[in-house]
């Protein structure tokens, strides 16, 4: 919502405060960038493609049945290669 004081939000009921992006994220923790700074050690387009035969092995190159929570870990996997494709 904009005004003549700038965008608010509304945060905890109807009390209104100035939102200001940068104080809205948080920085990541000390183990988030040394997972982060593994990853791209390691190489983020080898991962993705590990990822990727991980789930193509599971989901195309097996007889077993695959119940939801299986559908919902290979989503995960597809999830977490989409984003890594971003970096």
């Amino acid at each position: 919502m904009r005004n003549s004081n700038g965008p608010t939000a509304c945060i905890k009921g109807s009390h209104l405060e100035p939102v200001d992006g940068p104080k809205i994220l948080n920085p990541l923790t000390p183990a988030e960038q040394e997972f982060i700074s593994c990853i791209k050690f390691l190489g983020i387009d080898e991962l993705i493609f590990s990822l990727k035969m991980t789930h193509n092995l599971a989901l195309y190159h097996t007889d077993l049945s695959i119940d939801q929570e299986e559908k919902n870990a290979l989503f995960n996997l597809k999830v977490l290669w989409e984003e890594l494709e971003k970096l």
